[in-house]
């Protein structure tokens, strides 16, 4: 049997109804932009294997750097004991994070980064003697698939088997000039109950890439700061370049208080979660009552060989070849969208960044669950392209190593598909 056949007898796929959905292709090798399947078929990566690689596959720089971690030190118990990696890692990400962030915990994943942060907001009101239990969060929001992840994230068929057990959270709407003056007054009638406002910086990126202003994102933020309401900044998705700067949240002005990251950390090579807070939220922590302590942990937490590859990636993140990748892939895709933009089947277009996203004229079918999604993955797979459309909306989101070649052959795909389907 080969690798696909192997795997339907054994494996249960994320997001994926297995009844109904098309086997899936055996991927054995990767470099750069590409992935190859097993029968030496080629596929440009142009989502960055869902938005975590950022300097390409199987990259021999992070490659060395782990496999020295391997010969050195693979796993330590975190609690009481610490290492060289997570220490650097936490020294030099701090570094170029907004300057009020201090202080670092790890966890394994994206949606564990953001459990942290909620957590470490309310429990964080409790230690200060003030019980604050309410959370604001966007409408079409998403923090990850974990229990409290789920609870702030926007209400869909993702949370719905589990709607009931979630608890409850005051949603608005994503600031623009017409609505923040209301939002920032929904703001102030709730913020004696509230803990903390979080939010994905810039793009909301499962809802459909759904962007907005930073214009507006800072003015609630300094609203929130005035009223004390606490700042969680996911950065899960956005960080390390996506936006066109470093972190989404460099294009505000005012600092979060929390902040998540995961995907891009390691360079997409392994998992591993990072939440960054102020002092101000360590040290109400710090107390001879140990029933103040941060009661989190993961078994793997601040993995020896995860630093290794997140200090590895951050060395390619700093050089300036990274920089001038992010730059060529923004104007590409500002070009191709310029192009396309007249097009009567693009309802919209829009760019942040490296991330470009086309939402397609379907009517009022923009599903997550639309055929023509189905048939959009399908036709871009055939082509040797991987895109996976959210409902109606097709996005760009590759590797910054991927070449002006590889990018044009995905931007004319496109324009094909625009005609053909």
């Amino acid at each position: 049997m080969n690798l696909t056949e192997r795997d339907l007898q054994v494996i249960w796929h994320p997001y994926t109804q297995m009844k109904t959905a098309q086997p899936p292709i055996g991927i054995v090798r990767g470099e750069g932009a590409l992935l190859f399947d097993e029968e030496g078929k080629q596929y440009i990566d142009a989502v960055s294997s869902w938005w975590v690689n950022i300097h390409g596959h199987a990259h021999p720089y992070i490659a060395k750097k782990v496999s020295e971690q391997l010969h050195k030190l693979e796993h330590v118990i975190f609690a009481g004991f610490t290492h060289e990696g997570a220490v650097e890692l936490a020294e030099r990400l701090l570094a170029i994070l907004p300057a009020n962030q201090k202080k670092a915990f790890y966890s394994d994943n994206g949606s564990t980064a953001v459990e942290v942060a909620i957590k470490m907001c309310l429990q964080y009101w409790l230690n200060k003697g003030d019980q604050r239990t309410k959370i604001i969060a966007f409408n079409n929001a998403y923090h990850g698939d974990t229990f409290g992840a789920m609870a702030v994230s926007g209400r869909s068929a993702f949370t719905k088997a589990f709607d009931s057990l979630l608890f409850e959270v005051e949603f608005i709407d994503i600031p623009n000039k017409e609505n923040i003056e209301s939002l920032k007054s929904q703001i102030s009638d709730l913020k004696s109950q509230t803990a903390c406002f979080i939010f994905e910086p810039l793009i909301q990126g499962s809802a459909g890439m759904i962007m907005y202003e930073a214009e507006y994102l800072n003015e609630l933020m300094a609203h929130c700061r005035q009223e004390e309401v606490m700042l969680i900044a996911d950065e899960v998705f956005t960080g390390f370049g996506r936006t066109g700067k470093p972190f989404a949240t460099n294009h505000v002005q005012v600092e979060p208080d929390i902040m998540c990251f995961s995907k891009g950390l390691t360079g997409g090579t392994m998992a591993l979660g990072l939440t960054t807070c102020t002092q101000q939220i360590y040290d109400a922590f710090l107390s001879d009552d140990k029933l103040k302590t941060l009661f989190h942990g993961h078994s793997f937490t601040a993995n020896p060989i995860a630093c290794a590859s997140a200090l590895a990636s951050l060395d390619l993140f700093q050089q300036p070849e990274t920089a001038e990748n992010i730059d060529r892939i923004k104007a590409a895709h500002k070009v191709f969208a310029d192009r396309i933009r007249n097009h009567p089947k693009v309802k919209t277009i829009r760019q942040t960044g490296t991330i470009v996203a086309m939402e397609w004229e379907t009517g009022d079918n923009t599903s997550y669950f639309s055929s023509l999604r189905d048939k959009l993955y399908h036709y871009f797979l055939t082509a040797g392209i991987i895109l996976r459309p959210l409902g109606n909306v097709i996005y760009i989101l590759p590797p910054y190593c991927i070449t002006n070649e590889q990018l044009n052959y995905v931007y004319s795909k496109i324009e094909q598909a625009l005609e053909e389907l």
